[in-house]
């Protein structure tokens, strides 16, 4: 049995976490976007163009890279998946060219989404750039002013940013802003949307473009060492990257998956993101997952260093993969994070995402924790897009 055979179901359920709630005029544009796809992933002629795309245009594959210093220092064995070398500095990319793939094989003319930390749109902007598309893009007022290479680099691109300036200014009220202009577009335009999270199909979908790096990493950390690691990190925000990575391990059953998260500045509502930490079930955005709610029941206000992470939502996997317990979740703060920051650049000559450096920060503390142990973890992005936003507000390190 095949677990990613097996999730989800054909109404898009990982367990009790997923489906599709939708308002009624977009019901068949998500039943068209997902009967493509279920066509599109069986063709040869689109998993052919795919697969050049990857390695022809993106630099696929990325490599796996034993941090030397690192290890060293921690007295764990530290692998990075690098898909900080993955073309536009992240794993974005991955499903970006295969929904802007799709669009194109639909007939769309127009890609639409929402950003964090801007890497996604900056991904969908080159996908658009490279097949020809126009570009939407919603980012939150705060996650503009926190990102700002990464909305250069978007209107370089040719896209459209649009400014969120209502609610947090950040993730979620992006996502609103992007279902709203959606709404008028679908005829003619995708919502490519930029994690794991959002109606059935999209989660499936992102995770089954994203897998590209688990299986990549599985063969090339076998090819190194000649066994698989004991243990598998990333990032979670929607959760992309992770099950991206974990997708290559998930029937692995001596491999400890590891999701870490953003504790932000502390434990009150408002001051973290940390939804499998302190999340409850709940509905956000047209699916159902672990949610960080106030006392209504609506979406929290939500913090973290990691624009990318900002989101009080989760992908539903995840939600399910926690409620299972196949993957363990933990918190990493601001501080922590920071240091794992500052310490990768000095020590391995490698600027990571603050996203990534949530990762890493967990592998470092887990690591001095069990000498010898060894720890995959996946270097999401490169920290281009942060380090003016780090520098002017915490200094060189």
């Amino acid at each position: 049995m095949s677990y990613l055979k097996d999730f989800p179901n054909k109404e898009g359920y990982f367990g009790e976490f997923g489906g599709a709630f939708l308002p009624p005029e977009l019901e068949p544009h998500f039943a068209e976007i997902e009967q493509a796809y279920l066509r599109l992933m069986r063709s040869a002629d689109f998993l052919s163009e795919l697969r050049y795309i990857r390695k022809h245009y993106q630099g696929r594959p990325t490599p796996v890279y034993y941090a030397h210093n690192l290890s060293a220092d921690v007295g764990a064995h530290i692998y990075f998946k690098r898909e900080d070398l993955n073309h536009s500095g992240a794993h974005k990319l991955n499903h970006c060219m295969g929904e802007a793939l799709l669009a194109k094989h639909m007939g769309k003319k127009k890609l639409i989404a929402e950003t964090g930390a801007g890497q996604h749109g900056v991904a969908l902007a080159t996908a658009a750039a490279y097949f020809g598309m126009e570009c939407e893009i919603h980012m939150g007022e705060i996650d503009i002013a926190k990102e700002a290479p990464n909305v250069t680099r978007m209107k370089l691109l040719g896209a459209n940013v649009v400014p969120v300036g209502f609610g947090g200014r950040s993730l979620k009220e992006a996502v609103d802003s992007a279902f709203q202009s959606y709404l008028s577009q679908a005829d003619e335009a995708i919502f490519a949307i930029g994690s794991v999270v959002g109606p059935h199909p999209f989660p499936t979908m992102v995770r089954n473009f994203q897998s590209v790096m688990g299986i990549e990493a599985r063969e090339q950390y076998l090819e190194m060492t000649g066994e698989l690691p004991d243990h598998v990190a990333a990032c979670v925000g929607g959760g992309s990257n992770a099950l991206g990575l974990f997708a290559g391990f998930i029937d692995d059953d001596d491999v400890q998956l590891h999701g870490v998260e953003p504790l932000g500045r502390g434990t009150e509502l408002g001051q973290h993101s940390a939804t499998m930490t302190y999340g409850k079930p709940g509905m956000i955005h047209g699916f159902k997952c672990l949610l960080l709610s106030d006392e209504e029941g609506n979406p929290a206000p939500v913090h973290s260093i990691a624009s990318g992470l900002d989101y009080p939502g989760v992908g539903p996997e995840h939600s399910h993969l926690k409620t299972t317990g196949r993957v363990s979740y933990h918190a990493i703060n601001d501080d922590e994070t920071l240091d794992a920051f500052y310490k990768i650049s000095r020590r391995e000559g490698i600027i990571p995402a603050l996203e990534s450096a949530h990762a890493i920060a967990w592998a470092m503390k887990f690591g001095r924790d069990h000498p010898g142990t060894t720890i995959l973890v996946n270097l999401s992005g490169r920290g281009d897009k942060d380090i003016d936003y780090v520098t002017e507000n915490f200094g060189h390190g």
